[in-house]
């Protein structure tokens, strides 16, 4: 009996293990979406079974990371423009509501751990660390919302920041920028002022920002190719 639990265990920490590094990757722009994630390669990679990886890929499938196609395997997600407006519309309705539960449980160690995830930002800013900068940034969106204590909230927060991530890499505007560190130690100083209204306020300018900064304008379904070649 022993053994068996010691194996499952085993199994259930090795199948975390490769979803955390696949999420990762993802979150550190280094699968780009629309990217075939072959479960033969990946069960190599690992040195698990081909079982195993079809565990973890349905896992991030249930969180809309990856897309499965029958008889043509997984894909990292490529969220449409529609989905994109979808995942602002959600977010703008559920962070201003994590910032105001976040303050009234409050506590010196909470706010503490968002200041150092700001430091950490700014560190990999100085070391111009792209893909730390990237992942860090999508992170914190998602301690803050498991700092205010809603469970549901916290899982909704980091599938909605990995999608986010994804929506950047596709539709990322020429004079884009990420998550502005600078607007992280904002929000969190209104946190610990205990600012409700400020603090809303901050991450809801943020959210605009980071949508503002990219180029979600569905593309004309007919082109004018005359006026096109007249230029």
């Amino acid at each position: 009996m022993q053994s068996k639990v010691s194996a499952r265990l085993k199994r259930e920490n090795t199948q975390d293990e490769i979803y955390e590094k696949i999420y990762v990757a993802i979150l550190e722009h280094r699968l780009h979406p629309g990217t075939k994630l072959v479960e033969e390669r990946l069960a190599e990679i690992f040195k698990v079974s081909r079982a195993r990886i079809r565990e973890v890929l349905a896992r991030l499938a249930h969180e809309q990371v990856v897309d499965l196609y029958p008889q043509r395997g997984a894909y990292v997600a490529r969220p449409t423009i529609e989905q994109a407006l979808h995942v602002f519309e959600a977010r703008r309705l559920i962070e201003p509501e994590l910032v105001r539960r976040l303050i009234e449980n409050l506590t010196p160690e909470r706010i503490e751990r968002l200041r150092q995830h700001c430091a950490l930002e700014l560190e990999a800013r100085r070391r111009e660390d792209k893909r730390l900068i990237v992942r860090l940034s999508g992170e914190f969106h998602t301690l803050l919302s498991e700092l205010a204590g809603n469970q549901a909230l916290a899982r909704t927060m980091r599938e909605l920041s990995t999608l986010t991530c994804l929506i950047i890499i596709l539709y990322d505007a020429p004079t884009a920028s990420s998550c502005l560190a600078d607007e992280h130690s904002l929000i969190v100083e209104a946190i610990a002022k205990r600012d409700v209204e400020l603090g809303q306020r901050l991450i809801l300018e943020h959210l605009e920002h980071i949508e503002g900064s990219l180029n979600l304008e569905p593309a004309d379904s007919e082109v004018d190719l005359a006026k096109i070649f007249s230029e």
